[in-house]
């Protein structure tokens, strides 16, 4: 999956702006990124394009812990909200968008393997497959 589709398929999903689509993403995957372990935010990073894959990674001194940070989906959702120029009313449905549309722009098995460090409260926001997106292949 390219930049561009990716944006789209957020912004589709939402039916906001590509603009906001990015900047929902942009916010969803960094905060990803600081909720499950380093190690899986680089599997992740790895698979996804450039221009989203670097939401995942941080250089040397800022780079987070190989550890997760402890936090539930509520959490997540507000300390996307927090991030600059994303509208807060949208922040939830954007959580979900980009969660729906990372599970078909990755492998199954480096989906599952982030889903499962997070509580199940994530699994159950996440669109079932073919339900309005792509089912992706892995």
């Amino acid at each position: 999956m390219e930049y561009e589709d990716f944006i789209n398929a957020v912004a589709t999903r939402l039916k906001v702006s590509t603009d906001q689509a990015a900047t929902l993403t942009s916010a969803t995957l960094e905060t990803l990124a600081d909720r499950i372990s380093a190690g899986q935010a680089e599997d992740l990073a790895y698979q996804l394009p450039d221009g989203l894959d670097d939401h995942l990674r941080k250089p040397p001194p800022l780079r987070r812990q190989e550890h997760a940070q402890p936090f539930g989906f509520d959490e997540f959702v507000r300390r996307v909200a927090d991030h600059p120029a994303v509208d807060r009313a949208l922040a939830g449905a954007g959580v979900r968008a980009v969660l729906t549309t990372l599970r078909e722009a990755v492998s199954r098995d480096e989906f599952e393997d982030a889903m499962a460090q997070l509580p199940k409260e994530f699994r159950q926001v996440v669109e079932p497959v073919g339900a309005g997106g792509r089912q992706r292949r892995g």
